[in-house]
């Protein structure tokens, strides 16, 4: 090793062997510090070696000393670089050369869990980046739920100037927008070639674009998030303005992802107004000739608590309709909300997907049958039995728990249930087990005892055979159980 910046490169244990040799943690290459290499590089091991043999967070790097490790470390989204930084004494707000604060690149560049460690340590979520914008006004142009969420959380504002600039860019073609503004400073023809990639994370969707050189690899490029929709709803409820049931059910169904947060957001505010007018709509969308639409409706309506009589014949209705159709949604949403109700009385119209082709259905069915099915339903088990046998670990996880939950004691039940012991998924048969130690099977102490000596002592397997250990009436196995420990591997 020559140098320490060599030895970072190298890993941890060369840190160390370089720093016992004495080299100096404040040494420097051309300017740049090995504390702000390490930041950028991701090395939070390295970053708290070197906090800890003397390294000074706040001293900066680069030629002319401006760049911060915290900065660096933000710019990367690098969450444990920043957390080890912070904790060995970075101040949260220091400012780089041209005044920008880590949590200024963290909020605009949409890195969520770096903007909530900063906050967390006392980041000012007001203080404006050196073009004038507040944090919260950056995250709305960023297009970043999370991040609007976490500055809300710290009372960040002006929420007004940030609701503006969300709805500014509802309905925009981000690509586009992105592609011009790439192409007009390329200082080109404004007919460069690019390429757009659409990346899911955080609840949402990214949208990549980058200009091809000539010889077609990538050069320069731009990203944003595209959840101003989900952020208008965010901002609207913080100020308690009230937007259309019709304009949040088109901010949905643009989306057209109920996984996504311009989804989630319009199904949480209309459910908070639990209105007549909001079950009006509701209805009416799951009368919808959009399958889609269909969807909202039956989302919206599992969430609204004061109508519960009057949504479950809406639901049972549209559940019928939807069985014999192959599509993942709207069937995925009726599934979801009768499971949110847990009526036994639609217990029939559930069970009718349980030949669904979609595996997120037939999950989800598990999940809306563990605790509605009473006692004497044979159909219904029946269909659970079958469910259990799936090809898909989810859908066999969930049939389980869900047999194991029907509140009845069978010859049937039981023998489904030690059918799943020798499964390959540990969550399958610790589920098995508890069913079976609830009815006091002898079966289910051997299988327990493996989980808890053999199973992985951090998984749900564990957790699982440990709520059933409970069950065993005799005092002796039951005290064996609970002094099993994970066998050392």
């Amino acid at each position: 090793m020559s140098t320490l910046f060599d030895a970072i490169h190298e890993g941890d244990d060369a840190v160390v062997r370089a720093l016992r040799a004495g080299m100096s943690p404040e040494a420097d290459d051309e300017g740049e510090t090995p504390l702000y290499r390490a930041a950028v590089a991701n090395e939070a091991g390295i970053v708290r070696l070197l906090l800890a043999a003397g390294a000074d967070p706040a001293r900066g790097s680069g030629e002319e000393a401006g760049d911060l490790p915290l900065c660096g470390a933000a710019c990367g989204g690098h969450a444990e670089v920043v957390r080890a930084l912070v904790a060995g004494g970075a101040r949260a707000d220091q400012a780089e050369a041209f005044g920008f604060t880590a949590l200024d690149w963290a909020v605009r560049l949409g890195h969520v869990e770096t903007a909530r460690i900063l906050l967390e340590h006392g980041a000012d979520p007001d203080r404006p980046g050196p073009d004038g914008l507040a944090p919260l006004v950056a995250a709305a142009r960023r297009g970043s739920t999370g991040s609007v969420r976490a500055l809300l959380d710290h009372g960040a504002g002006p929420i007004e100037d940030a609701l503006r600039e969300a709805w500014r860019w509802i309905g925009v073609d981000i690509a586009e927008e992105l592609r011009r503004g790439l192409l007009e400073t390329s200082g080109g023809d404004g007919s460069g070639e690019t390429v757009v990639r659409r990346v899911y994370e955080d609840n949402g969707v990214t949208v990549v674009v980058e200009l091809l050189r000539a010889n077609g690899a990538p050069g320069s490029g731009n990203e944003q998030q595209t959840g101003h929709a989900a952020i208008a709803t965010l901002l609207e409820r913080a100020l308690g303005v009230r937007a259309p049931d019709e304009e949040l059910a088109g901010r949905a169904l643009r989306c057209g992802d109920p996984d996504l947060d311009d989804w989630t957001e319009t199904v949480r505010a209309l459910a908070d107004r639990d209105d007549e007018d909001t079950f009006a709509a509701a209805v009416a969308w799951c009368a919808s000739e959009e399958p889609l639409r269909r969807a909202l409706g039956a989302r919206v309506l599992g969430c609204l608590d004061g109508f519960t009589a009057r949504a479950m014949p809406v639901l049972r209705h549209l559940a019928a309709q939807t069985a014999r159709d192959a599509a993942r949604e709207p069937a995925l949403s009726v599934v979801v909300a009768l499971g949110q109700y847990g009526d036994p009385v639609a217990v029939p119209e559930m069970t009718a997907f349980a030949s669904h082709p979609d595996i997120e259905v037939r999950r989800a069915l598990g999940c809306a049958l563990t605790g509605p099915v009473p006692a004497g339903d044979a159909a219904a088990v029946e269909r659970l039995v079958a469910l259990s046998r799936d090809h898909d670990h989810g859908v066999r996880d969930w049939a389980t728990l869900a047999l194991a939950e029907v509140p009845e004691d069978t010859p049937v039940l039981r023998e489904a249930l030690a059918a799943r012991l020798d499964d390959e998924d540990p969550d399958v048969v610790a589920e098995a087990a508890r069913g079976l130690a609830i009815r006091q099977d002898p079966r289910a102490v051997e299988a327990l005892a493996w989980i808890l000596a053999e199973g992985s002592p951090d998984g749900n397997a564990r957790d699982t055979a440990l709520a059933a250990v409970e069950y065993i009436e005799d005092p002796r196995v039951r005290t064996r159980l609970e002094w099993t420990s994970p066998r050392c591997r």
